[in-house]
């Protein structure tokens, strides 16, 4: 999921170089994650540094030496643990044309191997949505809108290249889906059924989803019980599942169930009470939320991770200040608590908490990405959320594939028994930051003018990190040297 209101249903809307003309929390659509965390820079020719991002923008920016070196996978890597042999999935509306290309392009700038194999798959249907097709509004019969079509394409960019940059010889399935997922049932029927079809036909080892809707969106646990066939498919046939928390912190964008949330123009930000995403939500899912890193240009830290929570002012954004974006999590209105969970029922209670995990998903502290079919980026840019999270995970999880030799399905019960031995086995707690959400009021009007002043905004309150598990971060984050073998172990 990625930054204006936050990466959304997955994450990105774009920002212009003139970050103060951003509307405050405006009606953006869900789509991806990472929509919304676009920080459209400007059509860079070149990857930007750490130094230019803090020079021309204020916030830090990263490439994937310096996230390697953050979660350490060096010592891996010497050791030929690098995804060989493993294939990640990554599952997204539209996808996007020119993603062979430009997975090329990010390849030779970032000093990173081409995969083994990247493939497309389409097994739902032709990808008719295009953009000679899509509009600027949405219509009930119509093409989709090319806002929904882009940030669908700056998400594949970001999934294909930073699940590679983790996993660089791993190898790459892209599955594109013909229908936009915005929120409730829309477009999941078309997620489930190609993820069906991935399984069945054992076609990977790890599937990531940089996606999700409110729970509240659905007319009913029903309805989401329905769509959970794919993760039931897995877990029998040992694929990993992974989604993205959400990047409206404690709280998450909203819409009628009623119109079966179909138009992305009907989506806002946000519920003033708590709310999380499915399918990060989903027992059978490992959730995958925020953090911030803190690097210098080597990628060594210069602090402990923290909560990514991003303000309006992070980003320029004149006006009170509201929650740029925030790491997903909290309890759900749908599952109740897993057995794998009970160990924590002291902050959780009787229901599913999420995350269960995080890895780097703030603004600043972005990273680059290469996307030539998004007319706003026609290149190089910038990009956060959980979008971002999820597939890194997914890198990971290759390596720890590899290491066992074989796909090790279902992370969590694994996870949470490795959380209790002590940060022995990778996993770093985070200790700071919390994922309270504040946005603007207008944005229940379909506002698109910046909060007059602080009587505009609302504050969802939500949970701080405290050095083990919470609602905002999980268990915490991986250093990858210790967590892969480690992982690898205990879910075999």
């Amino acid at each position: 999921m990625a930054a204006v209101a936050a990466l959304g249903a997955g994450s990105a809307a774009l920002v212009p170089g003139a970050v103060a003309a951003v509307p405050a929390a405006a009606a953006v659509q869900v789509v991806p994650f990472s929509i919304g965390h676009v920080y459209a820079t400007g059509k860079m020719s070149q990857p930007p540094t750490t130094a230019q991002c803090e020079k021309d923008f204020g916030i830090a920016c990263y490439q994937t030496f310096q996230l390697q070196r953050a979660y350490d996978l060096q010592p891996l890597f010497d050791k030929g643990i690098n995804g060989k042999g493993e294939t990640i999935v990554l599952v997204d509306a539209f996808g996007s044309p020119s993603i062979a290309s430009d997975l090329k392009t990010f390849d030779a700038k970032e000093g990173l191997p081409n995969p083994p194999s990247f493939k497309v798959i389409t097994p739902e249907g032709k990808i008719t949505t295009t953009a000679k097709n899509c509009t600027s509004t949405y219509h009930k019969n119509g093409p989709d809108t090319c806002a929904d079509y882009y940030g669908w394409t700056d998400e594949t960019s970001l999934d294909v290249e930073w699940s590679h940059a983790m996993a660089p010889k791993a190898n790459i399935l892209l599955v594109e889906t013909p229908v936009t997922e915005t929120e409730g049932v829309y477009g999941f029927p078309q997620i489930v059924a190609a993820e069906n079809y991935v399984v069945n036909h054992h076609l990977g080892d790890v599937i990531s989803q940089s996606f999700g809707a409110n729970e509240e969106t659905f007319t009913s646990p029903g309805q989401v019980f329905s769509l959970r066939s794919a993760y039931v498919n897995a877990a029998k046939h040992g694929v990993t599942v992974l989604a993205s928390s959400g990047d409206q912190g404690a709280t998450d964008e909203i819409c009628d169930p009623g119109s079966a949330c179909a138009n992305p123009g009907d989506v806002i930000c946000c519920a003033s009470t708590n709310a999380i995403d499915w399918p990060s939500s989903d027992p059978l899912v490992t959730g995958v939320g925020g953090t911030q890193l803190h690097l210098n240009a080597a990628g060594v830290r210069t602090s402990a991770d923290s909560v990514w929570d991003d303000l309006s002012s992070t980003v320029g954004v004149k006006g009170p200040h509201y929650t740029w974006g925030s790491s997903g999590g909290g309890l759900s209105n749908v599952f109740s608590r897993p057995w794998f969970q009970n160990g924590v029922a002291g902050t959780v209670g009787g229901s599913r908490g999420t995350p269960d995990i995080s890895m780097s998903a703030a603004v600043n502290g972005a990273v680059d990405f290469y996307d030539t079919s998004d007319p706003s980026v026609a290149g190089w840019d910038i990009i956060g959320g959980t979008s971002e999270a999820s597939p890194l995970f997914s890198g990971i999880v290759a390596l720890a594939d590899q290491v066992a030799g074989h796909s090790l399905g279902d992370l969590n019960p694994a996870l949470y028994a490795m959380a209790g031995n002590g940060g022995s086995d990778g996993i770093v707690p985070i200790s700071k930051g919390g994922n309270s959400y504040t946005f603007c009021r207008v944005a229940d009007i379909k506002s698109n003018s910046s909060c007059a002043s602080s009587a505009d905004l609302v504050t969802v309150h939500g949970f701080s990190a405290n050095g083990s598990y919470n609602d905002a971060t999980g268990l915490g984050t991986v250093n990858a040297a210790s967590f892969v073998p480690a992982l690898a172990s205990a879910a075999t």
